[in-house]
């Protein structure tokens, strides 16, 4: 096992007794600065801290399917690569770091899994092609010129400006990408103004950007930049643009996609294997599929009976823990190439 792997990842092998591949198994481990309002005894002791993205039921799901194969090596061909990540909700995230420390050095195959509340409890859920979205971040500053409220004709109004451009970022996907692809602005915070009776001099305002396809991303970003700057210079103002580029369009490979649809059908039966539409989230998994082949999956969490019903990063947000056997059992079938029965549970 090593520690420290690109920062605080930790990275362990199993080495099984017959030749063949060497597969990889990510889980991640973060939590998220969201004040847990679930009245359960697991709800978490940190303040402004809480598991809100179910990276414990990945972290708890890859160790016990560790556990398991740990005890069967002598069916196992070839090895098998257990990553566990850090720092999958935060840019630049955790997987670049460990990829550049060799985690995927010798990799053939990577696999991952992510909880899924909009699905119920025994399903998995797939989705081809791509299945989450790039996701990049911008911060415009706006710069006018401040004064009196009762004398706006002497100066230049910034949060004025700032309504303008937030009207004309919004056409940019309706009016600029092509119909047949898909892209989505949104602008999550605006900041300006000091009393009701001083027009302010400086507005911030910070959003997101979700695509999936590598030209509709560029052109996104380069009209927001356009739109910006000739919206506030036509207003007498001008603005500082800066747009971070965020994790990539997560690509699933085809053959280990098919992988994960014929063992799935088996953990959870062929009427519980959910095929999706591409999430406009986002998540760094994507940068190891870059890298080496490999497909990642959803598996159901949500059970109304005891409100696991919220969605990602909800301050309620919970599932039915029995949705870590359907995980760990999809990571043994994947590494053991063979069909695990279903439950009748599920």
């Amino acid at each position: 096992m090593r520690t420290e792997v690109g920062g605080r990842g930790v990275v362990g092998k199993l080495q099984g007794e017959k030749p063949g591949k060497t597969i990889a198994f990510r889980a991640d481990f973060d939590a998220l600065p969201i004040q847990d309002q679930k009245n359960v005894d697991y709800k978490s002791t940190v303040d402004g801290a809480m598991h809100a993205c179910g990276h414990d039921i990945h972290t708890a799901s890859l160790l016990g399917a560790a556990k398991v194969l740990s005890q069967h090596k002598d069916k196992i061909s070839g090895s098998i690569i257990f990553i566990h990540q850090f720092a999958e909700e935060q840019i630049p995230g955790g997987a670049i770091s460990m990829i550049e420390d060799g985690c995927l050095d010798g990799v053939d195959e990577i696999y991952g899994a992510h909880v899924w509340t909009s699905i119920p409890l025994g399903t998995i859920g797939i989705i081809g092609d791509y299945a989450m979205a790039a996701g990049d971040q911008f911060d415009i500053e706006i710069i006018g010129k401040g004064g009196h409220g009762a004398k706006p004709h002497v100066t230049v109004d910034s949060i004025y400006i700032a309504s303008q451009v937030l009207n004309q970022l919004h056409q940019i996907v309706g009016r600029q990408v092509d119909p047949l692809k898909t892209g989505v602005i949104t602008v999550g915070k605006i900041n300006g103004g000091q009393a009701f009776n001083i027009i302010a001099e400086n507005t911030k305002m910070s959003g997101t950007v979700r695509t999936f396809d590598a030209e509709v991303r560029d052109t996104i970003e380069e009209k927001i930049k356009q739109v910006t700057t000739a919206v506030c210079e036509g207003l007498g103002g001008t603005a500082n643009i800066s747009y971070t580029r965020g994790y990539p369009a997560l690509y699933n490979h085809p053959e280990p996609l098919e992988k994960v649809d014929d063992l799935a059908q088996n953990v959870v039966g062929k009427p519980h294997v959910k095929y999706l539409l591409p999430s406009p989230g986002m998540e760094d998994f994507a940068y190891y599929v870059k890298e080496v082949p490999g497909a990642f999956f959803f598996i159901g969490g949500a059970n109304e009976e005891i409100n696991a019903v919220y969605p990602n990063h909800h301050p309620k947000f919970d599932v039915d823990e029995r949705c870590m056997l359907n995980a760990a059992k999809m990571f043994i079938s994947l590494a053991l190439q063979e069909k695990q029965g279903a439950d009748d549970e599920r």
